[in-house]
């Protein structure tokens, strides 16, 4: 495992970079990319780029031990960890669904990482993937001051491993996601809906789902309780395609860029007053 193969060199992980995170040095990559085969980390459906932007001088002292703590974790963990990205001070891992529980784990209980905490778990929709569903888990290290951001990824049919037996915590925030989302967690303790009322058709957090709902929810008089009714639209089709980068239906617009925006022109000055 891992965690046998850094035990040997965990005594030379200690010297640590004023932002709390691991100085991994090159050689100790070296050393642990040849004391075993290498294995390649599995394909990737992630887009990002993986290497720190040099324009980005702001955190030009954390980037780069951000992104040798990322290679130092994707040599410990190359079945699991698929790639990793560093922006400015945050450092992200991205992983497969398998990888969910040996990734945190290895996270929360490795002598240098001591990522104890799930700060919280939440899901993000990209309709227009083959896998939909974005989960990111964003976890807190109170002994290294540090924060790390783990990502990985579903489809409507797939399930994702449960992280509750990792972080109890984590245990609601997976509702969540299964209740907004859809998004299935494989052995998950209690998985029902925790947010919308029983009974409730869909997942609202999906691009897909309609702003209007599907039932429309009122109090009668009559009975003395709140009844479900079926949606009444006063126009039966409505297309909602217009001039807005945001609209889903049709092909909409391109959002503007500040580059590209004009300046409105000066104010005309006051007319004096004629006498």
């Amino acid at each position: 495992m891992a965690l046998r193969a850094t035990s040997r060199i965990g005594s030379l992980l200690n010297a640590r970079t004023t932002q709390g995170f691991v100085r991994a040095p090159v050689s100790l990559i070296r050393h642990i990319s040849s004391s075993k085969p290498a294995l390649q980390p599995s394909s990737s459906p992630f887009d990002e780029q993986t290497s720190p932007n040099p324009t980005l001088t702001r955190h030009a002292e954390t980037t780069p031990a951000l992104h040798q703590f990322g290679s130092y974790i994707l040599q410990s963990l190359p079945k699991f960890v698929q790639q990793f990205s560093v922006l400015k001070d945050e450092l992200t891992l991205y992983i497969p669904p398998s990888g969910v529980v040996p990734v945190l784990t290895y996270l929360r209980d490795h002598s240098n990482c001591q990522f104890k905490q799930a700060i919280y778990v939440t899901a993000v929709d990209f309709p227009e993937r083959d896998k939909r569903f974005e989960i990111v888990y964003h976890l807190l290290s109170l002994k290294y001051a540090a924060r790390i951001r783990v990502k990985t990824y579903a489809s409507e049919v797939d399930a994702v491993p449960t992280s509750s037996g990792v972080f109890r915590g984590a245990d609601w925030y997976e509702r969540e996601i299964y209740d907004l989302f859809g998004v299935f967690f494989e052995n998950h303790p209690d998985l029902r809906r925790i947010l919308t009322d029983y009974g409730f058709e869909g997942h609202p957090l999906r691009k897909d789902f309609p702003l209007t709902g599907y039932t429309e929810v009122r109090y009668d008089e009559e009975s003395k309780r709140v009844v479900y009714e079926p949606l009444q639209l006063t126009q039966a089709f409505r297309n909602f395609e217009a001039q807005s980068p945001w609209e889903m239906v049709g092909q909409g617009t391109p959002g503007k860029r500040p580059d590209n925006l004009k300046p409105l022109p000066p104010p005309p000055p006051p007319e004096q007053n004629k006498k």
